[in-house]
């Protein structure tokens, strides 16, 4: 999806509209991407490669407000809550980013200016600018490669 990733869009229209039901349905099979739907109140998530044999069973528990998920998502949970707990206290940056400054990460991480930026999020340039700066500071980066690789490694964009 240009300029919102699916996670970030659900989250939007679930601050809209709470009663909002939502089936993620993707081709990324990892475990970021799944936590990330499961936090974000979209508990119904469908790999496009299952999607031919279980969408008719995630739409129906769409329709009945129940969690659905695949065999192979639900290991992916089931592994990752398995893993010690270090990994699991690890910090969630994406936690503290606002959805502006996600929105700012994305964009840049698909390569755009800062005026592009401006004018997709309607702001100044000044301000689009400011937005970049502080996220590198805030997340204790250098450079527009290091919040690129840091907006793949924690699902704010896929590479394709």
């Amino acid at each position: 999806m240009p300029n919102l990733n699916g996670l970030d869009a659900a989250r939007q229209i679930l601050a809209t509209n709470p009663e909002a039901r939502i089936l993620i349905l993707t081709i990324h099979d990892s475990e970021q991407v799944v936590r990330g739907s499961a936090r974000g109140r979209c508990p119904r998530f469908l790999l496009k490669s299952d999607a031919g044999r279980d969408l008719i069973a995630a739409v129906e528990a769409l329709q009945n407000r129940r969690t659905f998920f695949t065999s192979k998502v639900a290991q992916m949970m089931l592994d990752g809550y398995l893993r010690p707990h270090e990994e699991h206290d690890a910090p969630d940056h994406q936690h503290i980013l606002t959805p502006r400054e996600r929105e700012v990460i994305q964009l840049v991480a698909e390569g755009k200016t800062t005026k592009e930026i401006a004018t997709a999020l309607s702001l100044s340039v000044k301000t689009a600018e400011t937005h970049r700066t502080n996220l590198m500071r805030k997340l204790d980066l250098h450079s527009i490669a290091d919040l690129t690789l840091y907006a793949v490694r924690n699902g704010i964009v896929q590479i394709y």
